[in-house]
């Protein structure tokens, strides 16, 4: 009988008796189960033993199942992986299977990629052979085991009880491969051949699975192949002066670690527009031609969405070079050669949070985890940057945490300015205007070396027009780009009715916040995308969505958490709505204010020709009008 085992405990269990579900239980996948919905343990209770009773019927008696296989560096699983020897090469070979109780199936409006599903809410499902496909072209790109045999590895959809064959025979039209099949019960004969054909019955897959349970984790070549040349020869990769100070440092580092065996840490700090993601990009292209294992991660989710679809625009498997520091929980002990560690200031205490599963709790610091990934970790940051509660990224924690673990720590410093127009000194405006760089404010009088511009609008109507106005076509050349954001000092609902709600109000003039999650919201383009996306003016942004990003007119609404009193910036808790905010337990005082301030030099660090900046108090709008004239 075929054996199953859980690839979190490897414990094994007899699947060719009647008890099969109970023994998976009592083997101790009775814990995904239980969090599990009523449908879902349903769905498994029926599909894992038709599984089992193909297996045997094909004589497959022998063959190892992996069943709910965690896919590398993310929280995704496969149903079933099957683990055996290849008849002809006799060497291991894998089946990834993902079950589907599908009865009857359409294409989606005539996608060929989306499903329509009889009875099933939710709205279209991925065409299941695309689902396994990805899957198969995941564990390919980063489990080392396969690296050195790509056609050891196949994937086939099974739709068994789908047993007539015209109630799903759109789904057939979809292009197959051997990392893409698809099977139903009106084909079960087809389905057991294809399973003989890499699979031998004879031999014992216990070798195979355990071959691939421990496989090293890493970007495949092919992989890098592909990313070299989607980020290769962009001029907005030319670096400069300390930026190619940097990013020789890290091909140094990785020579050297190479050679002797030793780990050095890079830390690589500036203010915003310095040039940090454009050295994280330009090492990505470089290390992925010099075939080195190599990856980017970020702890923004709008930072890392975005990455993902302009630079790997066209190549999902560009996309998967781009992680969240999250993501290296149980990472193998210097197991990339490097890790880019973007906007490194949202380093948080702990990876964990309450859905990270039990055996996944390492009880390590996010940094540490970070540190010990890579032969050579490379932290990107700018201390000024963090804005929540528990992100504790700063060049001091890295070098403590670093040092602690016997690693030497190499820091550059970014002198350059390449965003706000290249006006350093406009950088420093805002930092003195916040109180976070000695000297106290000081009027705007302009940059004799930049033509950037400051100005302050009357009405939030005034700022709107003003940016609308600068993002019209003018002679026949493309208007800007422009976005609002404000300080988060309004409730924030969700959407009514398949719209926004505009919750951001003052006086008469009313915008929602930008969308919250990972979905169109009408013309609204999800969060992750609303800085970079066609529809995201005439949406109010927020630091979380702003982050990381830039665009050319910037308007900043100044909320009542931060007003001018006394000649000076202070904050009012009080107005402040952001719940990260709310525990005065967790976030203290002086913590809260430090982190407003920041929020706020993010939102006006954004721009690359212009700041519009509106405040919601009066005293505080004359005050900016002295400052900003």
């Amino acid at each position: 009988m075929p054996l199953v085992r859980t690839s979190a405990s490897s414990l094994l269990i007899d699947a060719g008796t009647d008890s099969f579900i109970e023994q998976m239980l009592q083997a101790g996948i009775h814990a995904r189960l239980g969090r599990a919905s009523p449908a879902e343990q349903a769905s498994w209770r029926s599909s894992l033993p038709v599984l089992a009773r193909d297996l045997a019927d094909a004589g497959l008696g022998r063959v190892e199942v992996l069943v709910e296989h965690t896919l590398p560096l993310t929280s995704k699983r496969a149903d079933v992986i099957l683990a055996g020897v290849h008849p002809k090469t006799r060497k291991p070979s894998y089946i990834v299977v993902e079950l589907k109780q599908w009865s009857r199936a359409t294409t989606f409006e005539d996608d060929p990629h989306l499903v329509d599903v009889a009875g099933m809410p939710g709205g279209p499902k991925l065409h299941p052979v695309a689902q396994v496909r990805g899957y198969c072209e995941y564990l390919a790109d980063f489990l080392v085991a396969l690296a050195d045999q790509p056609d050891g590895l196949a994937g086939a959809a099974y739709l068994h009880n789908a047993h007539d064959p015209l109630a799903v025979g759109d789904l057939e039209a979809y292009p197959m491969d051997t990392r893409g099949q698809l099977f139903t019960g009106a084909d079960r004969g087809a389905w057991l051949d294809f399973l003989r054909s890499r699979l031998d019955g004879g031999v014992s897959g216990v070798a195979s699975a355990d071959h691939l349970l421990k496989s090293r984790v890493a970007p495949s070549k092919q992989l890098l192949a592909v990313a070299a040349d989607e980020v290769r020869d962009r001029e907005q990769f030319r670096l400069l002066d300390e930026q190619e100070l940097a990013a020789r440092l890290v091909h140094h580092e990785v020579r050297r670690a190479r050679q002797s065996d030793h780990k050095r840490v890079v830390v690589v700090s500036g203010g915003p527009g310095s040039g940090k993601s454009v050295i994280a990009l330009s090492l990505l292209g470089e290390l992925a031609r010099e075939q080195r294992t190599v990856l980017h991660a970020t702890g923004s989710q709008s930072f890392t969405q975005t990455m993902r679809r302009v630079v790997g625009k066209g190549s999902t498997r560009t996309q998967k070079l781009f992680k969240y520091f999250n993501d290296f929980m149980t990472a193998e002990k210097n197991g990339l050669d490097v890790l880019i560690l973007d906007e490194a200031h949202r380093i948080r205490q702990t990876s964990a949070n309450r859905w990270t599963r039990a055996q996944d709790r390492t009880g390590k610091a996010q940094v540490d985890e970070l540190l010990a990934a890579a032969r050579v970790p490379v932290f990107l940051l700018d201390e000024h940057q963090v804005v929540r509660p528990g992100e504790m990224g700063s060049l001091h924690e890295i070098t403590s945490h670093a040092e602690a673990a016997g690693f030497e720590v190499v820091h550059v410093n970014l002198d350059g300015q390449f965003r706000c127009g290249g006006s350093q000194v406009y950088l420093d405006w805002v930092l003195r205007l916040l109180g976070l760089l000695h000297g106290g404010p000081v009027p705007w009088t302009g940059d004799e070396l930049s033509p950037f511009e400051v100005r302050v609008a009357d009405s939030p109507e005034e700022m709107e027009a003003f940016l609308a106005e600068k993002r019209k076509e003018q002679d026949g050349r493309p208007g800007y780009r422009a976005r609002m954001a404000a300080g988060y000092c309004w409730p924030w609902s969700d959407p009514v009715d398949g719209k926004l709600v505009p919750d951001v109000q003052i006086g008469s003039w009313a915008r929602p916040w930008n969308a919250k999650g990972e979905r169109r919201v009408g013309d609204a383009p999800p969060s992750p995308l609303w800085a970079t996306e066609d529809g995201g003016f005439g949406q109010v942004g927020c630091v979380y969505t702003a982050q990381g990003f830039e665009y050319d007119w910037s308007g900043v609404i100044l909320g009542p958490d931060l007003v001018w009193r006394d000649g000076r910036f202070t904050t009012v808790r009080s107005a402040n709505k952001d719940p990260m905010f709310r525990s005065a337990k967790s976030v203290d005082d002086m913590a809260f204010d430090r982190l407003v301030r920041n929020t706020y030099k993010v939102l006006l660090t954004r721009g690359m020709v212009g700041t519009v900046l509106y405040s919601t108090d009066e005293e505080t709008r004359e005050a900016l009008r002295r400052l900003a004239h």
